[in-house]
């Protein structure tokens, strides 16, 4: 992993050997844990990484989960690694997180040289680089300050408050891993505008794929993961924070296309979201509608849900079957210049304002179910005090 050089901090070094040449990097002084669900690097992690989801009631709520999420990962576990095996073999999540948290905090050192050095931890909920492995590696760093930095723009109980939540279990029960440092969180930022521009200016490379002729007519549709009704009714805030980020990249679009949001990725029999991507591209060529464009809107990277999701199943095998002229699909943010840069503005922000936790993130859906949030977010208070 790339290690910024600080020749003119010469306290608090530490040395890493590249081959035969060391390299003298700094103690840093702010921490910046990089907060997202992770993917299997390759297929021998998939059942891990399955049998973690499945067991984990802030993902989902199963009866008897103890015993049917264990069945449940065994039980799909081959069909994902087929799918893993279609993408090469894993998930690039990590190695897309990693270049986004050096390229982020290349820019913050030179945005915010008083806070620097800044150093970046990939923390992922289900499959290494785990989030306690990742508190492990800030505790043994001692950084002055410590920013919890979700990688989903927008919040759900069901991703970010997982994230969160673990951050409090793993504390609960390792109370003498907290070091001195200054918390702080930043749980949401899908309206930031940088980020509705690195969008559409990834629909605008997408759209110049298209016949000119029919540019214009091509649908947008914004695909996020769908989110369970009974979870939206309690009062789940992530549908309206997605609409959100709709609207800011329509707008930055000057609605240049018709567009509509739709749901991917339900799993289990139970109500979710509608409309799922696939009824509406079908629905839609029923329409007379040929063309169209996926828009990755609730992911920061590519993975398992735009690389065999979308693309396979969507763009090529779905396209074929309705009979659709050409389904395209936008990049995922990744390593676009305006999205580092969005990285970087958030951060720096943050930095700047004192704000250390958003009252919103600190507030329970109005009608939580789950015990455990209400002593996490107590915790987390006290904590970011």
């Amino acid at each position: 992993m790339f290690r910024h050089i600080f020749l003119s901090r010469a306290t608090s070094t530490k040395a890493r050997c590249f081959g035969t040449q060391a390299v003298t990097y700094a103690k840093p002084r702010t921490a910046i844990v990089m907060l997202n669900m992770g993917g299997p690097q390759n297929t021998d992690q998939v059942h891990d990484y399955l049998h973690r989801i499945m067991t984990d009631r802030d993902m989902i709520q199963l009866p008897v989960q103890s015993k049917l999420g264990p069945w449940i990962a065994k039980r799909r576990t081959p069909e994902v690694q087929k799918k893993y095996s279609e993408i090469g073999g894993g998930s690039p999540i990590l190695k897309w997180t990693n270049l986004q948290g050096e390229l982020l905090c290349k820019q913050l050192d030179k945005l915010s040289p008083e806070t620097a050095p800044h150093k970046h931890y990939v923390a992922f909920r289900y499959v290494t680089p785990l989030t306690e492995e990742a508190l492990q590696r800030v505790e043994q760093d001692q950084p002055d300050r410590v920013v919890l930095f979700s990688q989903y723009p927008q919040y759900s109980c069901a991703t970010s408050g997982s994230s969160f939540n673990a951050i409090f279990t793993h504390y609960k029960t390792n109370k003498n891993g907290l070091s001195n440092s200054k918390w702080s969180i930043i749980d949401r930022w899908g309206t930031h505008p940088l980020l509705a521009q690195t969008f559409a200016d990834n629909i605008r490379q997408e759209l110049a794929k298209f016949p000119e002729e029919k540019r214009k007519d091509v649908i947008l549709l914004f695909s996020a993961h769908s989110l369970p009704l009974k979870a939206v009714n309690r009062g789940d805030s992530y549908p309206s924070e997605i609409g959100s980020t709709v609207q800011n990249v329509m707008e930055a679009l000057n609605y240049c296309n018709p567009y509509c949001l739709v749901w991917q990725s339900k799993v289990g029999p139970l109500p979710w979201l509608e409309p799922f991507t696939e009824d509406a591209i079908k629905g839609y060529v029923k329409q007379g509608k040929k063309n169209f464009i996926l828009v990755p809107i609730a992911f920061v990277n590519e993975h398992i849900e735009t690389l065999h999701e979308l693309d396979i199943e969507y763009c090529q095998e779905l396209a074929h079957e309705v009979g659709a002229e050409k389904i395209g699909r936008a990049a995922a943010p990744n390593d676009h210049p305006l999205f580092i840069d969005a990285l970087a503005d958030v951060v720096h922000t943050h930095l700047r304002n004192g704000l250390k936790v958003n009252p919103k993130f600190l507030l329970r859906c109005p009608a939580c179910v789950n015990g455990k949030c209400s002593t996490s977010k107590q915790w987390f208070r006290e904590l970011c005090n």
